[in-house]
């Protein structure tokens, strides 16, 4: 399990939410509510290929983006199950969160 990095709103914007991963170096950010729990996680990749559809608008929030928005990583499972549940989704990384949904890390697949 990694640290959970950078966490921006929800509501951020697309466009800003791609400066602040670009300025920290991050590969994904993970999003959170109005309450400060995990919401789901973007990365690179997402943000990209949302800002060069035909739909794209600066107005566009994370939230409105079709993202994975759990269930996430629970900070009490068993690691072979958590992996299995992780490529069943074909996710490569998933938030981990303590039992009031706010993220304590992340956990990333290897190849």
């Amino acid at each position: 399990m990694h640290a959970p990095g950078p966490q921006v709103d929800d509501h951020m914007a697309v466009d800003e939410a791609f400066s602040v991963l670009i300025g920290a170096r991050v590969p994904y950010l993970l999003l959170r509510d109005e309450d400060g729990r995990c919401a789901g996680l973007v990365t690179r990749a997402q943000l990209a290929a949302h800002r060069g559809g035909s739909w794209y608008s600066d107005l566009t929030r994370l939230r409105d983006l079709s993202l994975d928005r759990g269930p996430f990583t629970s900070s009490v499972a068993v690691l072979s199950e958590a992996e299995t549940a992780m490529r069943n989704r074909t996710l490569d990384v998933s938030p981990v969160v303590d039992e009031h949904g706010y993220a304590l890390g992340v956990l990333a697949l290897t190849v």
